[in-house]
C-alpha cells in the first residue's frame, strides 16, 4: 500500500473520530484482507518445503496443463493445424510434452537461438517465424551445424512483411545456395506491420515466381490481437472484418496464378483462437500462453483455461510489527489503524511480473529484486522457510529466470524440466 493511501485512511480515521466517537470511526477502519493459504497451495507448500531447493522455482501444475491443452485441440478441430508458439513455452521438454497432447508437430518461432534448439530437438517439426527476422539472424541460423534430420528449406517459413526484406531474403538464398519458403506478413487490422492491402502483394509473388530455384510461397500470417478481451463471436463486425481482410490476400494471390492449396494460412493467438471453431479461412491457428494461463490472459474465450504456472519462493523474515525508517510513530498509528499492516515478510527475490496469489492479502511495500518486502495482515499466516506464491504476468520472459520449471503431478515434484536460453 502507498505512503499516501495510508495517510489518507488515517485522515479519514480522525474524522470519523472527532466527528462521530470512537464506534463511529471504527467504521472507516479498513478490513481485513488477509487469509492462509488454500488446501491446494498449502500442498504445494509443503511439498516445497519437504523437496523444493530452497529459492525461487517456477511451478507448472501437469494437470491443469494437460487439460488447458485438450482445450485449445478441440477448439482448433481436426480440419485445421494447432501451431505451438514456442516463446510461451520455452522449454524442450514442455514444448514436447503440448506436441504429443495436442498431436501437433506445428511450430511458431520468435527467437533466432530458439530456432536452433527446436531444430536440433525436434527433426518433424514445421516451423513458423512468428516475426520477421533480420537477414542476419537466417544467417546465423544456415551458418549454424548441419542438421542431418531437418530440412529447412521444406520444414521452415521465413516472415517476410516487405518486398526489402524478401529481396534480402533472396540474395542470402543466392549466396549460400539454399531454398526458402516465404510467409508474408499481412495487416489484418492489428496496423503493426505486414502488407498493408492485397495490391501490395504483386512484387512480392512476381520475384518469388521469377526464381524458383530459391524462392516459394508459403503463405500468410495475419495477427490480430486487437480483437483481444473482447466478447466476440465469430458473426461480430470486426471479426468478420479480419477474416474479409485475410480473404482479399488470399483471392489476390490466386488471381495472381498460385495455387494455395497446402498454403499455411496462420492467425490467430491464445486470446482469439476461440473464435474460428467453425471458420474455414485460415487453416493454421496459434497458441501458447493458453496453455499455462497467465493473468494477462484472463479473456473471454479463455474462462474455461485454469492457471497452470505459479512462482513460488520462501519467506527469508518475518516481523510482527510494522515500521517505517524514520518514522516509527506514524507506523505504530497505521498498523493499529489498519489490520493488513501487522506483518512484514521479506521475500527471497522478488519484483517479477508476477501478482501474488496465495495467501490472500500481501500487497509489496517497496520494489526490490534481492529481498522484496511484503505488508500482510496477521491472518496470512506465514513463518520462514513457508512459501509466497505468485501468479505470472506472462509466461515467455518469466519462465526463462528460475532455472529448471519443476512439473508437479500428484502432489509430487514429477519432472524437471530445463528452459531455452537467450543466447545460442
Amino acid at each position: 500500500m502507498k505512503r499516501r493511501t495510508l495517510v489518507a485512511s488515517a485522515a479519514a480515521g480522525v474524522v470519523g473520530l472527532a466527528g462521530a466517537g470512537v464506534g463511529g470511526g471504527l467504521l472507516w477502519r479498513p478490513r481485513d484482507r488477509g487469509a492462509p493459504h488454500d488446501a491446494y497451495f498449502a500442498a504445494l507448500n509443503e511439498l516445497l518445503k519437504r523437496d523444493g531447493p530452497g529459492r525461487p522455482v517456477m511451478l507448472i501444475d501437469l494437470d491443469r496443463m494437460s487439460r488447458n491443452v485438450e482445450l485449445l485441440a478441440a477448439s482448433v478441430g481436426p480440419e485445421k493445424v494447432y501451431r505451438v508458439v514456442v516463446k510461451s513455452l520455452p522449454s524442450v521438454d514442455l514444448v514436447q510434452r503440448v506436441m504429443a497432447r495436442a498431436n501437433t508437430n506445428a511450430l511458431m518461432v520468435f527467437h533466432q537461438p530458439f530456432l536452433n534448439v527446436v531444430a536440433t530437438a525436434f527433426p518433424d517439426a514445421d516451423v513458423l517465424l512468428g516475426k520477421p527476422m533480420p537477414v542476419a539472424a537466417a544467417e546465423t541460423f544456415y551458418r549454424g551445424p548441419r542438421l542431418p534430420a531437418f530440412d529447412p528449406a521444406t520444414q521452415v517459413q521465413w516472415l517476410i512483411d516487405t518486398h526489402d526484406r524478401l529481396l534480402q531474403y533472396q540474395s542470402l538464398a543466392r549466396r549460400i545456395g539454399v531454398h526458402m519458403r516465404a510467409n508474408i506478413e499481412i495487416d489484418v487490422g492489428l496496423h503493426r506491420g505486414g502488407l498493408p492491402e492485397p495490391a501490395a502483394l504483386a512484387p512480392l509473388l512476381g520475384t518469388i515466381r521469377a526464381d524458383p530455384a530459391h524462392l516459394s510461397f508459403a503463405g500468410f500470417m495475419g495477427y490480430e490481437p486487437h480483437l483481444k478481451g473482447r466478447a466476440t463471436s465469430l458473426e461480430h463486425p470486426a471479426a468478420q472484418e479480419v477474416l474479409g481482410r485475410y480473404r482479399g490476400f488470399m483471392d489476390h494471390a490466386r488471381e495472381a496464378g498460385f495455387d494455395l492449396a497446402g498454403a499455411t494460412f496462420n492467425g490467430a493467438g491464445s486470446h482469439t483462437l476461440g473464435l474460428y471453431e467453425k471458420d474455414a479461412t485460415m487453416n493454421d491457428l496459434a497458441a501458447g500462453s493458453a496453455v499455462v494461463k497467465p493473468s494477462d490472459f484472463d479473456s473471454f474465450h479463455l474462462t474455461e483455461h485454469r492457471p497452470a504456472l505459479f512462482i513460488a519462493t520462501p519467506v527469508l523474515k518475518r516481523y510482527d510489527r510494522y515500521t517505517v525508517a524514520g518514522d516509527p510513530e506514524s507506523a505504530a498509528f497505521d498498523s493499529w489503524w489498519d489490520p493488513n499492516l501487522r506483518r512484514i515478510y521479506y521475500i527471497y527475490g522478488g519484483y517479477w511480473k508476477a501478482e501474488v496469489v496465495s495467501p490472500r492479502g500481501p500487497a509489496p511495500l517497496y520494489r526490490s529484486t534481492n529481498q522484496q518486502p511484503f505488508v500482510a495482515s496477521a491472518a496470512t499466516g506465514l513463518d520462514v522457510d513457508d512459501y509466497l506464491f505468485f501468479r505470472p504476468t506472462q509466461s515467455e520472459h518469466v519462465m526463462l529466470q528460475f532455472g529448471d520449471l519443476l512439473a508437479v503431478k500428484d502432489g509430487e515434484i514429477a519432472e524437471r524440466w530445463p528452459v531455452f536460453h537467450q543466447t545460442g
